[in-house]
């Protein structure tokens, strides 16, 4: 993966509580292909199976907020990433809700795995939770969504904005501040140190993926809320893997009205 994720990719590594070998895991699945709305293309995340990935902790890299673990599981060694957490070397662990990123680089680390699974550390006695379908970065029609959006009544305020508008003023709100009101049609919480919404108002074209919006953010938010959210302009955000956005929102706080 080429370019950095803010998400998700952080300035400085403390690297390796146990080691600091750079031999790549041995690929479980491979990563199929799927196409982005707003003219992006990305290399999709195939989910894991649903029970999740189990396996004895053999080197730990610290890369906050996030630790890599290299596992031994019954099909090979794999890297998973997780939030920080206190895990000792020889520890068994699961990871639930795995998402398998391909060729991801780790500028914190200054490697790149071939393939490392992101998700989350099962805690004793808990069951793994059906993984997230598709990709998290990936666009949303309404074919694949069944949220009726209709109309949603603009966002007041002098940064206020309609998503087609956003699409339409882009250029001159690159780095600028932006208020928008819509319908959360798809949401995926805590990949790589984020939650993802993807927004749609009732404005803009299917067609030119000029009808959704991709929103980063520390705030939740629920499939079919109606929200209120206030974030940063970005334009041709690259964060590695193949996922390259024309326009996407970051850092926005989200507001339930």
């Amino acid at each position: 993966m080429r370019g950095a994720l803010p998400l998700l990719l952080l300035a400085s590594a403390t690297i390796g509580c146990n080691s600091n070998k750079t031999q790549t895991a041995a690929p479980i699945v491979a990563a199929p292909t799927q196409p982005m709305t707003g003219g992006a293309q990305a290399a999709m995340g195939a989910p894991a199976p649903v029970e999740g990935i189990s396996g004895k902790v053999l080197e730990r890299l610290e890369a906050s907020p996030y630790c890599y673990l290299r596992l031994k599981t019954a099909k090979g060694e794999v890297w998973a990433a997780i939030p920080e957490a206190k895990v000792e070397k020889g520890t068994e662990v699961t990871i639930v809700n795995p998402m398998l990123m391909s060729n991801f680089e780790s500028k914190t680390l200054n490697r790149t795995f071939s393939e490392v699974y992101f998700g989350t550390l099962a805690t004793p006695g808990t069951t793994a939770a059906p993984a997230p379908t598709g990709n998290p970065h990936a666009g949303v029609t309404m074919a694949a969504s069944p949220v009726e959006v209709g109309k949603v009544d603009k966002a007041t305020g002098g940064d206020a904005r309609t998503i087609a508008e956003v699409w339409a003023q882009k250029g001159g709100l690159k780095e600028k501040t932006v208020t928008i009101r819509g319908k959360v049609v798809k949401y995926n919480p805590g990949v790589m140190g984020k939650n993802w919404i993807h927004l749609q108002d009732g404005s803009g074209e299917t067609g030119k993926g000029t009808h959704d919006i991709t929103v980063t953010s520390q705030d939740p938010a629920a499939k079919g809320d109606v929200v209120t959210i206030k974030g940063t302009v970005r334009l041709d955000k690259d964060f590695g893997a193949g996922y390259t956005y024309a326009l996407i929102v970051e850092d926005a706080k989200v507001m339930k009205k």
